[in-house]
C-alpha cells in the first residue's frame, strides 16, 4: 500500500517522500489516517517507534489545506513534555515544508519566557503543539482564538490523562468548541486510563497494533547480573569496550543523572545529565550535544522515554530499572529505530530480580542473564526473594479482598 491509496492530497505524499523519505504507510498509519480524513474519533495504540506521529500529522496538515489559506487555528496538539512538543512541532513543519501554501505551525511550552510565544501568534496560525500548562498561559493571554478549532490530538495521551495534568485538561476541554474531532495516540494504556478516554472520545475507531516481538536483529535485550556499588564501573567498562558511539543511560532520579556523569567524566568519557529540573535552554543544549557526537553519553531520567527521537542510537542501558514495565519499552524504544539495530542493557541487582521477573512477564520475553568477568556479584537473590517473598508472608489485594469475602460469608452462616 501506498500513502496516495490512503486518501492523501498529492501534496502531502510528495511532502513525505521529501521531506521524511518513506515511500509505504507504516501500520498505525494505514489504519489511522483514512480514519481520521473520514472525520471520526480515534484512540490509536501502538508501540514506541511506529510512526504514530505521522499517523496523526499527515491528516491535520489536510484540514488545514482544506480551509483555503484561511489563517484559523485549526488543530491543536498537546504534549507532556517539552522535547515532544518540540519534536512533533518539528515533523509537522517538516511535512508543511514542501506544501504549496504556506502553515503557520506554533510550538508553546513552558520553563522559559512566554513573550516570543506570544509574539510568534501575531496574526494567527494554523497548528499550535504544546504542552497543557502553557497552552492555557496563552489562552489567558488572549493570545489564541479557539472558536475555530476542529481537532484536538493527545500524544502521549496516556501521561496527558494521567492524574498530573488532569485538571489543566480538563480546563483546556471546556474551552474548545464541542464539535471537534479527537485524537489520542499513546504507545500504552493503563485500563483506568483507557475507561477515561472512552469517556471523552464520541464513538471512537479503535485502532491498537500489536507490539511485534522484539527481534534480537533490531533490540538485542541484555540483563546483567551486577551488586548495585558495581553498577558505574561496569557502566564505564561496557562504554570503553562494546565501541557504542554514543549511549542512553536511564536512571531514576535527577540526582543520580548527575552523578553518574559526573563519574564518566571525570574518567574521561563525555557525559552529560538531563533531568526535569534543568531549564528549556539547559535541555535542548544537552539533546543537540548528543545528537552532534559533542556528547556521547546522556544520563536520563524517564524524562527521556517518551517520545524523543536520537538517530542512530545504538545502545540504551538500565542503571536504574523503571518503577513500571510500560516504562521498560518505552525506553528500549529509544534504540532499533527506522530499520536500525540496538541493544538494552539491563543491571539486575540481588534486590532488584524480582521486578525484573515482572517485566519480563509482561512484555512476554526471557531475557537469558549473563556476568561480566571482574564484575561477578557477590549478593545473589534467593528464590524467594527474587519471586518477591514467599506467598503468604504480604498479603496481596487480591488475597485481602478473598479474606474479607470469606469472613462476611462466616458471618452470614452464623446468623
Amino acid at each position: 500500500m501506498s500513502f496516495h491509496t490512503l486518501g492523501l492530497a498529492p501534496a502531502l505524499v510528495r511532502a513525505v517522500r521529501e521531506q521524511q523519505g518513506y515511500h509505504a504507510p507504516t501500520s498505525i498509519q494505514e489504519a489511522a489516517i483514512p480514519a481520521i480524513l473520514r472525520g471520526a474519533d480515534v484512540l490509536g495504540l501502538a508501540q514506541t517507534g511506529s510512526g504514530k506521529t505521522a499517523a496523526f500529522a499527515l491528516p491535520l496538515l489536510q484540514r488545514v489545506i482544506e480551509r483555503q489559506g484561511l489563517r484559523q487555528l485549526t488543530a491543536i496538539v498537546l504534549a507532556p513534555t517539552r522535547e515532544l512538543a518540540v519534536q512533533t512541532g518539528e515533523v509537522l513543519r517538516e511535512l508543511a515544508r514542501s506544501l504549496p501554501q504556506r502553515l503557520k505551525i506554533a510550538v508553546a511550552f513552558g520553563g522559559v519566557s512566554i513573550n516570543p510565544q506570544l509574539m510568534g501568534l501575531r496574526g494567527g496560525c494554523d497548528i499550535v503543539v504544546a504542552t497543557p500548562g502553557r497552552f492555557l498561559d496563552l489562552v489567558d493571554h488572549n493570545a489564541l482564538r479557539l472558536d475555530g478549532v476542529q481537532m484536538l490530538v493527545l500524544d502521549e495521551a496516556d501521561r496527558l490523562l494521567d492524574l498530573g495534568f488532569s485538571e489543566e485538561l480538563q480546563r483546556i476541554l471546556a474551552l474548545l468548541p464541542a464539535r471537534r474531532q479527537n485524537l489520542f495516540f499513546s504507545a500504552t494504556f493503563a485500563p483506568a486510563v483507557r475507561s477515561l478516554a472512552d469517556g471523552l472520545l464520541h464513538e471512537p475507531e479503535r485502532i491498537e497494533i500489536a507490539p511485534e516481538p522484539v527481534r534480537t536483529d533490531a533490540i538485542q535485550q541484555r540483563a546483567i547480573h551486577v551488586d548495585t556499588a558495581d553498577r558505574t564501573p561496569l557502566l564505564r567498562h561496557l562504554l570503553e569496550t562494546e565501541g557504542w558511539t554514543r549511549a542512553l543511560v536511564f536512571v531514576a532520579t535527577k540526582y543520580a543523572t548527575e552523578h553518574v556523569a559526573d563519574k564518566l567524566w571525570a574518567k574521561g568519557i563525555k557525559a552529560a545529565s538531563l533531568h526535569g529540573e534543568l531549564s528549556q535552554g539547559a535541555r535542548t543544549k544537552v539533546l543537540a550535544a548528543l545528537k552532534s557526537g559533542e556528547v556521547a553519553v546522556l544520563v536520563a531520567t524517564d524524562l527521556a522515554a517518551r517520545g524523543l527521537d536520537i538517530p542512530e542510537l545504538p545502545a540504551v542501558v538500565n542503571y536504574d530499572l523503571p518503577r513500571a514495565a510500560a516504562d521498560y519499552t518505552h525506553r528500549i524504544g529509544r534504540t532499533g529505530r527506522a530499520g536500525a539495530t540496538g541493544v538494552a542493557v539491563s543491571f539486575v541487582p540481588a534486590d532488584a530480580e524480582a521486578h525484573f521477573r515482572l517485566i519480563e512477564k509482561r512484555q512476554g520475553q526471557r531475557v537469558p542473564r549473563e556476568q561480566v568477568a571482574g564484575f561477578e556479584p557477590k549478593e545473589v537473590a534467593s528464590e524467594a526473594l527474587a519471586t518477591g517473598g514467599v506467598k503468604g508472608k504480604r498479603p496481596s489485594k487480591k488475597d485481602k479482598l478473598r479474606a474479607a469475602a470469606a469472613a462476611a460469608g462466616a458471618a452470614g452462616r452464623e446468623l
